[in-house]
Formats: C-alpha cells, structure tokens, sequence
C-alpha cells in the first residue's frame, strides 16, 4: 500500500521541527494524532523513520533519505493548492538584500512593475539575518551573498559578481600590477572592519593575506565608492558599482588579473512559494533580468 499526501506531510512536518509536539503545532494537528500517523507511514514503508529521544526526535537514515525525496513536491504541491484555491493574495513582496546591490541593480529593474500594481518593501540587511527573516515569514525574497542551506528555503543562483581593485588616477603607477607590495603606501577603503572583500582579493589574486587593516571603513559599498572617486585610498569594489566609473577615467584598475573574483548571489524563496505567489513573479522577473 502506497503511503497517503497526508502521511508524508506530517512526517515532513516533523522532520523539520525535531519533534512531534512542534510538527503537531505547525500541522493543527494533536500530538496523539500526529504519532498515530508517523506510527501507520513507519508500518507502510516497514522501518523506523524517528528515533525517539528525551527531548525531540531525530531522523534515521531511512528518515533522511525519505525526506530528501519528499520535501520538494509536497512544497510544490502546497505552494500551488495555496495559488490556486486560497483567497488571493497581496500583491506586496517584501524583499530583503545587500544595500548595494538592491539600490543600484535590483530595484531599477523592478521600476516597470510598480506601475502594473505590484508594492515592495525593501530591507536591508546581512545574509543569516535576511534567511532568518525569510523562514518566519516577515520576508517574501532575499538576496543573498552566501548560498542558503536551510529547511524550507529554496534558492537559485542568478548573479554573478565580479570584482575589480580600483582607485583615482593618483595613485596609479601607470600600468596594473600582480602584487600587492606597490599598493602598499595606498590607504584602504573597506565596508567593514575585517575587510572581507579586499582579504578576498588578495588572497586568490596575489596569493597572500592581507596583512594591513583598513584606514577608512564604510558600511556601504556605494560610500566606499565615493571615497575612492575622491582619492582617500583604493578598494576592491564590485563591477557592477565601479564600471560607469572605470570608464569615464574617473577611476583606474590597480590590478587586472586573467580570472578576478567571483561571488555568486542567489535569490531565495520558502519552498512551499507557489508559481503565482507575488514573490515568486519577482523571483522569476530578476532571473530573467540578470539570467
């Protein structure tokens, strides 16, 4: 006999929450009734799928594997049911991203759509934040620089960023270089203290760490941009901020290796998000876009 939809969603349900008690309060379900159901599945597929433990329950291997194989058709399944026989729903998404990122490529690209009746609220925020904010439902969307692993999110890659080490006129030597050591009478303009992205660039640029710490740190990549055109120092900055830039000779490439870094931003979504859902239209819209 073929386990029911019902079945398999309460095992998902509990699977995801690490007990029966809070798979029940996700489904509206009793806990009487949820471990009847896991009981009849476990009896249907003849293994175990939980062990039980003091506290919670923790998957089998058998668990696993079986919630691996589910997880994404029930959230289809769900997402679309929820589409099409629901009350329709609001046509505000709420999307959250990188500040950069959002202000100069994504928001832009949503321009059109406001005037068909679409409304969107922007957060700006860092990636665990943003994926935190996603899973209990305060956002629709995110945008996110690190590639989300999470229960119940779904995400796509859709951007690739490519990042450059610029800086004014002034403090170039002329012709581009492969190692750091001319940069370092240079100050460096970094959006947080750590200095992630510059450590980044030398490390698969030059092959070697940055040693140095920041003179100037802005917690926006559009501000370090500024400071760079104003001559205080040189960073490394996404193409996507700086070309307009680079072009008009308002700055110049320090550095120009064959393969400069990469980071890929994907776009995040719950899983049950059905084909309809506004945020799955933005979704779709922006991988379109930068696809």
């Amino acid at each position: 006999m073929s386990p029911s939809l019902d079945l398999l969603r309460t095992f998902l349900a509990v699977h995801r929450a690490g007990s029966i008690t809070a798979g029940a309060e996700l489904l509206g379900l009793s806990q009487p009734t949820v471990t009847a159901q896991l009981k009849t599945l476990e009896s249907t597929l003849g293994r175990p799928l939980f062990e039980r433990l003091a506290r919670g329950v923790r998957p089998t291997g058998a668990g696993d594997e079986l919630a691996r194989r589910v997880a994404d058709p029930i959230d289809a399944l769900h997402g679309l049911l929820r589409d099409e026989l629901a009350a329709p729903t609001a046509t505000t998404v709420h999307l959250g991203g990188p500040s950069d990122f959002l202000c100069a490529m994504v928001l832009p690209s949503l321009a059109e759509r406001l005037a068909d009746g679409l409304q969107v609220r922007a957060t700006f925020g860092l990636p665990d934040d943003l994926l935190d904010r996603l899973v209990d439902r305060s956002l629709d969307l995110v945008i996110s620089s690190t590639r989300p692993r999470r229960a119940g999110v779904r995400a796509t890659p859709f951007y690739d960023e490519t990042f450059a080490l610029v800086a004014a006129p002034k403090w170039s030597a002329g012709t581009p270089t492969s190692s750091p050591e001319p940069l370092r009478k240079i100050p460096l303009i970094a959006y947080a203290e750590e200095a992630p992205i510059i450590r980044r660039y030398w490390r698969t640029v030059f092959s070697t760490r940055l040693t140095r710490t920041a003179d100037l740190v802005v917690p926006d990549l559009r501000g370090v941009l500024a400071a760079v055109r104003a001559g205080a120092g040189a960073s490394v900055l996404p193409t996507y901020l700086c070309d307009e830039a680079l072009a008009a000779g308002e700055l110049v490439l320090l550095s120009d290796p064959e393969l400069p870094p990469l980071n890929t931003l994907y776009l995040a979504t719950r899983s049950a998000t059905g084909p309809n859902n506004p945020a799955a239209v933005v979704r779709d819209r922006l991988l379109r876009t930068f696809g």
